[in-house]
């Protein structure tokens, strides 16, 4: 789900100088950019995706709640440089680029439907071998494709973080999270500095490339029509100290004469939608006939059914050094590591030649 990360982390480029808050395209991380129309012609829906990679098995990446394709960015070049594989990205509906009829429809049904309507559109009947990996509410869409033999190609399933226990568990916060982040921003630049420095996203090279797919440009006029920002808390949490430095945040005395930016879309409004995308997930990750692999940020986050499923060795498992709830942008080398191995093992795809040494320790140790 989408939660509040406190101590936040610093790369080693910032130190002795002032980080680098500007926005990174995506062509640094993936081979291309489409658009791709699914649906009649006259009521066609059309979704943005990434993609990176000719050769090997096809990862289909599904974001969290009010991330994009682009949280996927890093972990893309990580993957790649490990395994040989396709990758494919896409922003699901009402997020990121993607435009569709109904944007306000995230149930589980549609949303699952979307997946396999793109890889059809994209691969037609016969798609490389799949591997769904989902992150959050993308875990949860992954876990109903899978479950329902949408795409039948699928070969593994790897959900990041989607837990049903400890995700019903928070529900009752989310609310509380949107209402006390800010509504705008001065400029992508600043965007990208409250991401770190609220801890939304812990990784800086990941939140410069990927917050270019949660907030869009808005001019003046527009933002003006838009409904007014609510008083924004004057501390946030960063490293474990108080800090108030809102200078990033746009206030409406400046908004009146410059562009701003806000959140591309409104999660408050998909509420409706949040008990049916993780009730009864967990019993629908483990009876998947697949392969699987859980990745979590916590060991305190599995629930009693995956728990037992666990003991029972239903699925493979791997607990990430500390992170946030944006595991895979958190901490993309770990989470390529841990992809790479379950790929290896279930021989889903093969090593890169100069990392095939260190991927077989990865699999003995594992």
């Amino acid at each position: 789900m989408w939660e509040e990360n406190v101590d936040s982390e610093q790369s080693t480029s910032e130190v002795g100088h002032k980080p680098d808050y500007s926005p990174v395209s995506w062509q640094e991380y993936f081979d291309q950019m489409e658009d791709v129309a699914v649906g009649a012609t006259d009521s066609r829906d059309v979704f943005r995706i990434y993609k990176a990679g000719s050769d090997g098995p096809l990862l289909v990446l599904l974001h969290g709640g009010g991330h994009s394709a682009l949280s996927w960015a890093v972990f893309t070049t990580a993957i790649a440089s490990r395994v040989i594989c396709r990758v494919l990205a896409m922003d699901l509906r009402g997020h990121g680029d993607t435009l569709v009829r109904q944007s306000d429809d995230f149930s589980t049904q549609t949303m699952s439907s979307d997946v396999a309507n793109v890889i059809r559109a994209c691969y037609g009947e016969t798609p490389p071998p799949i591997v769904l990996i989902g992150h959050g509410v993308g875990g949860a869409i992954a876990v109903h494709t899978a479950s329902n033999t949408l795409l039948p190609a699928t070969v593994g399933l790897v959900a990041i973080d989607v837990v049903e226990g400890s995700a019903m568990d928070a529900l009752h916060s989310i609310q509380n999270f949107l209402k006390g982040r800010p509504k705008s921003f001065k400029s992508m630049d600043h965007a990208i500095e409250w991401s770190v420095k609220s801890g939304q996203i812990r990784n800086l090279e990941s939140a410069r490339v990927s917050m270019v797919g949660q907030v869009k440009r808005c001019e003046a006029e527009e933002a003006d029509t838009l409904e007014q920002p609510s008083p924004v808390p004057d501390m946030v949490v960063e490293r474990n100290e108080e800090f108030y430095d809102q200078s990033y945040v746009n206030d409406k005395e400046n908004a009146a004469s410059e562009s701003v930016y806000r959140w591309r879309i409104d999660l408050s409004k998909s509420e409706k939608y949040w008990d049916g995308w993780f009730r009864g997930t967990s019993n629908l990750f483990l009876s998947c006939n697949l392969p699987k692999l859980l990745l979590l940020a916590g060991i305190d986050r599995l629930d009693r059914d995956l728990t037992i499923g666990q003991m029972q060795g239903k699925f493979m498992m791997q607990v990430l050094p500390p992170c946030g709830h944006a595991v895979q942008e958190d901490k993309p080398e770990k989470v390529a590591e841990a992809v790479a191995a379950f790929l290896l093992r279930h021989k889903f795809a093969e090593a890169r030649k100069e990392t095939k040494k260190s991927e077989k320790e990865i699999c003995n140790e594992n």
